[in-house]
């Protein structure tokens, strides 16, 4: 933390927090160890000074932020396998490396290594067979390759049958060869694909005896391991500038006839035999496995985005103060006003709600990966829907809610000192890659419409869905309930009713002579729509529940203040989706108006922990990178110290004014 005067309004909103901070910065990290070796880490990692730049790195050119991307990575990553060495641990000191907080501090605008960890040796681990991992695992831990993961093509995204990138089999040398047909079926988006990576897992249709099996996972070798130039037949590049992300060096790739060994096939669940016979896999959704990894860590890493943007919102809320309500009065704290806490306060309870959801989510894809090595696939299609419901809800809600903290910081928000725009920069690209975020929506909708259907059948369902048969069982709206548990059951209602409504939908227009997909095309926005409230009354119902164990072994002081963010969470939610809870549940304006009232005291109530609540994320100022935001509240300060380091105040008056405004202004130009 900083070591300079605190700002005095920061300072008195930290002395009227009414619980123990230190107590909740431990419960966040799951105990007080944890916490010890966080704060051991980032230490480490930070006492070696990569995060500190001689020139802020928005003023660099693309191709120069590249470079400083690749240097800061390489010795990030020495310092990490450094600690791995030193606790012989698992991919832990990895996944918090390059989450959303410490690791977004050394590489604030992307990594070009993030790949290499995140997708390809995951998929290594996943979907190679047990002597191929023994073969490329230790290779890639060790970074004597360094790899990548490329599947969207620049004609295909979400939808990966339509790939087009072909390997075809060739019996007589025992290898496949790879190509791209046209040009939409060129690679296109993988991160360090451009001039990072010399290796490649490439999702492919499969060509083998004259018939297509399908997408199925290659690992081709892309630039020579010495030289680092591209292989015969690789056509590779970089795809430009975005709107964030630009250190992670984006790249396209194609094929022209290239050959890989036979073995180069991932074959853990499906394999090609020498003669060019195809072995196919117990399901195809094996397949998918590295996507599901993903979109269960990016719930987490939504988590810290959020905690970073409202730990900077509201201390700046705290420090600003603005307009005169009234006279002959001190301006006011601007968040004193409740329009402010009704913005910030609303993120802190989202970045509980989520974390206690992505820790529940974690351990069930760890369950269902260990019954799946077990020859049990039972649960891995509700796994698949809830990993593309909550990885949709999540990305959404955290762009939202960083955008929303932009925005509550005023024309200082806009600054990229604030680190809120690089930050939503972030969080909103998430809403795209791994699966567009509605496309993921439809394909829990399918799970869900197979749910209800089974509910009617009196099947029983997995725990995720079996609130519908619950709903359903009942055939009128039982008396609403104004509290937690009744709003709860009041969204588990509304996600039922729109279901069955989408199935219904579907059913009559099939009735008119529409195909199956073109009344599901016709009923998607619905369909959306269904799958959305139901993760809703998943996040409420895990939240809640999941709160309810964890208060049982907190201080009061702080069980209280938890219990209030559940409750802020689960008003705020009811009072956003008032028309869905009109229409499915018996809910009256009496009880809307008690829930307005209710709503408005826990932000009351709030209140005076509002610092102490962002300060219990413990961002250290080095990794949330603000001038609004440090500790210390040193906002106006901080501002001026970074305007100055803008290049264009290194001279009193710049060159252009001789060259053209001089000219221009005495009509000489």
């Amino acid at each position: 933390m900083s070591k300079t005067k605190v700002n005095d309004d920061l300072q008195r909103e930290r002395d009227k927090c009414t619980f123990n901070v230190t107590e909740l910065i431990n419960i966040i990290d799951g105990g007080i160890q944890k916490t010890e070796e966080r704060k051991k880490q980032e230490d480490m990692v930070l006492k070696e000074g990569i995060h500190l730049e001689q020139v802020p790195s928005e003023y660099l050119s693309h191709k120069e932020k590249y470079e400083l991307a690749v240097k800061k990575a390489c010795l990030l990553f020495k310092v990490i396998r450094r600690m791995q060495e030193e606790e012989n641990a698992g991919m832990e000191n990895y996944r918090a490396v390059l989450g959303g907080k410490l690791g977004s501090a050394i590489l604030q605008d992307g990594s070009p290594l993030t790949l290499h960890y995140v997708m390809f040796i995951p998929t290594l681990m996943g979907q190679a067979s047990v002597e191929q991992q023994v073969h490329w695992i230790g290779r890639a831990f060790d970074l004597n390759i360094i790899g990548t993961y490329a599947q969207t093509e620049l004609g295909h995204g979400t939808f990966i049958r339509g790939l087009e990138t072909t390997a075809t089999y060739d019996p007589k040398t025992k290898e496949f060869v790879l190509h791209s047909p046209t040009l939409t079926s060129y690679k296109w988006w993988p991160g360090g694909l451009a001039h990072t990576a010399n290796y490649c897992i490439v999702m492919a249709q499969l060509y083998t005896k004259g018939q297509c099996h399908g997408i199925h996972p290659f690992i081709v070798q892309l630039r020579d391991e010495e030289t680092h130039m591209p292989l015969k037949g690789i056509k590779i590049g970089e795809i430009g500038v975005k709107l964030g992300m630009n250190g992670t060096n984006n790249g396209f790739l194609g094929f022209e006839q290239v050959r890989i060994p036979r073995e180069h096939m991932l074959m853990k669940n499906s394999k090609v035999l020498e003669d060019g016979t195809y072995v196919n896999s117990p399901s195809s959704k094996l397949a998918y496995g590295t996507m599901m990894f993903v979109r269960v860590v990016l719930v987490t890493d939504m988590c810290n985005y959020m905690a970073k943007a409202v730990t900077i919102a509201m201390r700046y809320s705290a420090v600003r103060r603005q307009s005169q309500p009234k006279p002959n009065e001190p301006e006011p704290q601007i968040l004193d006003y409740l329009t402010q806490q009704h913005k910030l306060l609303i993120g802190v309870a989202s970045v509980h709600a989520f974390r206690l959801n992505a820790d529940w989510l974690w351990n069930m894809y760890n369950n269902v990966t260990a019954e799946l090595d077990a020859g049990d696939l039972e649960r891995l299609p509700e796994l698949h829907a809830l990993s593309c419901c909550l990885k949709a809800v999540s990305t959404a809600d955290a762009a939202e809610c960083v955008e929303r903290c932009r925005l509550a910081c005023g024309g200082h928000g806009y600054m990229l000192s604030s680190n809120l725009p690089s930050t939503y920069g972030l969080t909103t690209a998430a809403c795209t890659y791994e699966g567009e975020n509605t496309v993921l929506l439809l394909q829990t909708a399918r799970y869900l419409v197979k749910a209800w259907q089974q509910a009617i059948g009196g099947h029983t369902l997995t725990p995720t869905v079996s609130y519908i048969a619950t709903v359903n069982s009942g055939r009128r709206l039982p008396p609403w309930e104004n509290t937690i548990e009744g709003i709860i059951t009041g969204f588990q209602r509304v996600a039922a009713g729109k279901i069955g409504l989408c199935v219904s939908n579907i059913e009559k227009r099939q009735k008119t002579g529409l195909s199956y997909e073109d009344a599901w095309n016709i009923t998607s926005v619905q369909l959306a729509s269904a799958s959305e409230a139901h993760c809703r009354a998943i996040l409420l119902y895990t939240y809640y529940t999941e709160t309810e164990k964890l208060v049982e072994t907190v201080s009061p002081a702080l069980k209280h203040v938890l219990v209030q963010l559940v409750d802020l969470y689960v008003v705020y939610w009811a009072l956003q989706r008032l028309g869905d809870l009109l229409r499915f549940t018996s809910i009256s304006e009496k009880d809307i108006d008690e829930l307005q009232k209710w709503y408005e005291d826990l932000l009351t109530k709030l209140r005076p922990n509002a610092v102490g609540l962002v300060d219990a994320f413990d961002i250290r100022d080095e990794i949330l990178r603000s001038a609004l935001g440090a500790y210390d509240g040193r906002v106006y300060e901080r501002l001026m110290e970074e305007a100055m380091k803008s290049p264009l105040n290194a001279e009193p008056v710049n060159s252009s004014f001789h060259k053209y405004l001089k000219p221009f202004m005495q009509g000489k130009l």
